[in-house]
C-alpha cells in the first residue's frame, strides 16, 4: 500500500492548529505502520525546506502537490484540499468552514476557500471532520452525504515538567484578529482587579487593527502583553504560569489551545458555540461571546474564586485525557483501511 499525503503544513515555524494536526498524524500513523510506504508530498515553495528535516524509514518525499506523480494508492489532504489532478483514493480533511459561513477574511480568500473546499468535498472518497460541528457544517454547507463523513477530534501531549505556582495571568492563545473576538477580551479584561496581567500570544490576523487601537485606550493597557508568535517552549512556560484560559472566540472547528490549557490545568472560559462546549465538555465556563458583560462576569468571579479554578483545573485535565494524538491517528489509519484493503 502508498500512502500520499499533503505534508506542507507541517513545516510551519510556528505551527497553527492545521500543523499540528498534520505533523502529529502523519507521523504516528508512519510510525505505527513501518511495512507501509509513505509518500510527503510539499507545494513548490516549501519542498527545499523538507530536504532539511528528518524522516522515518518508510518516508520518502515529492515536491509537486498539484500536478506530476500518480503511482496509485491513496492521498490525503489534510486542509480541505485536493489536488486539482485527482489520486484513484482520495481523503480530506475539514477543520473548518467559518471562512465561507462568515466575514472573517478577505473576499479573495473566501472565494479561493470556497472553490477549494467544494473540490475537495465533491472528489473525496471520505471527509474527516475534526469535530460534530465541523461536520455538521460540511452537510449544510457543502451539501456532502453525512454517510460520507468520518468524525475525528484532535489530540494534545500533556506537559513533562513539573508544575509551578499559578500567576495572576489571564492567557489567550491564537491570532489577533476578528474571529478570536480578542477586542471583546481586552475590553472586558479591563474590570478585572489590579495585579492580574493579560497575555495575548499569537501573530496578526484578519481584523487586528481593532484589538490594537483597544489595547492602545484601554485602562488596564500597561498590564497587556502582546506576543507575537511564541516557540514551543515559550507557550509552554505560559500554560505552566497561567491562572486563566480566555478563549472567547466567535468560531472555531474544534479549538486546539482549549485542549492544551486543559492538559495543562488551566480552567478555561471559552464560547458557548460552534466546537467549542463539544470540546470542553462541561470542563469550562461557557460564556456569550457577544455578550460583554457576560464575559467580564466570569473572568471576575474565577480571577475571585481560586476553589472554582481549582475544581476547573481538574475537571480541565480528566477532559484532555479523553483526546490523544495516539487515538487521532488510529481512526485515520481505519478511514484508509475502509478504502485500501
Amino acid at each position: 500500500m502508498l500512502i500520499a499525503a499533503d505534508a506542507t503544513y507541517t513545516l510551519d515555524r510556528y505551527p497553527t492548529g492545521v500543523a499540528v494536526y498534520s505533523r502529529e498524524v502523519l507521523n504516528g500513523i508512519a510510525h505505527a505502520h513501518p511495512q507501509v510506504r509513505f509518500l510527503f508530498c510539499y507545494r513548490p515553495h516549501r519542498f527545499l525546506h523538507a530536504l532539511s528535516q528528518p524522516l522515518q524509514n518508510n518516508v520518502w518525499r515529492w515536491p509537486l502537490l498539484e500536478r506530476g506523480l500518480r503511482p496509485g494508492g491513496l492521498f490525503h489532504g489534510l486542509n480541505q484540499r485536493l489536488p486539482a489532478k485527482p489520486w484513484p483514493v482520495q481523503v480530506a480533511t475539514f477543520h473548518d468552514l467559518f471562512v465561507m459561513s462568515h466575514e472573517y477574511s478577505t473576499p479573495e480568500f473566501r472565494a479561493r476557500f470556497t472553490a477549494q473546499a467544494r473540490h475537495a468535498a465533491d472528489h473525496a472518497d471520505r471527509i474527516i471532520a475534526v469535530s460534530h460541528f465541523t461536520a455538521r457544517e460540511i452537510v449544510r454547507l457543502l451539501n456532502v452525504d453525512p454517510a460520507k463523513i468520518r468524525v475525528i477530534p484532535h489530540g494534545v501531549r500533556f506537559p513533562s515538567t513539573a508544575p509551578i505556582p499559578r500567576e495572576n495571568l489571564v492567557l489567550s492563545v491564537g491570532s489577533v484578529q476578528k474571529r478570536k473576538n480578542t477586542a471583546r477580551l481586552v475590553r472586558a479584561f479591563a474590570s478585572m482587579p489590579d495585579g492580574w496581567r493579560l497575555v495575548l500570544a499569537g501573530g496578526r490576523g484578519y481584523g487586528a487593527e481593532e484589538t490594537l487601537r483597544e489595547i492602545e485606550h484601554s485602562p488596564g493597557r500597561t498590564r497587556i502583553e502582546l506576543l507575537d508568535h511564541v516557540t514551543d517552549q515559550r507557550l509552554a512556560d505560559l500554560y505552566r504560569r497561567a491562572a486563566i484560559f480566555a478563549f472567547p472566540s466567535l468560531d472555531e472547528g474544534f479549538g486546539i489551545p482549549l485542549l492544551e490549557a486543559m492538559a495543562n490545568g488551566v480552567p478555561v472560559i471559552t464560547s458557548n458555540r460552534s466546537a467549542m462546549p463539544e470540546v470542553c465538555g462541561g470542563a469550562g465556563l461557557l460564556v456569550n461571546p457577544e455578550d460583554q458583560e457576560e464575559l467580564t462576569h466570569a473572568l471576575c468571579s474565577l480571577a475571585g474564586d481560586e476553589q472554582l479554578r481549582e475544581t476547573l483545573a481538574l475537571r480541565g485535565r480528566a477532559r484532555a485525557r479523553e483526546f490523544t494524538w495516539e487515538k487521532a491517528a488510529q481512526a485515520t489509519w481505519s478511514v484508509y483501511e475502509e478504502l485500501v484493503q
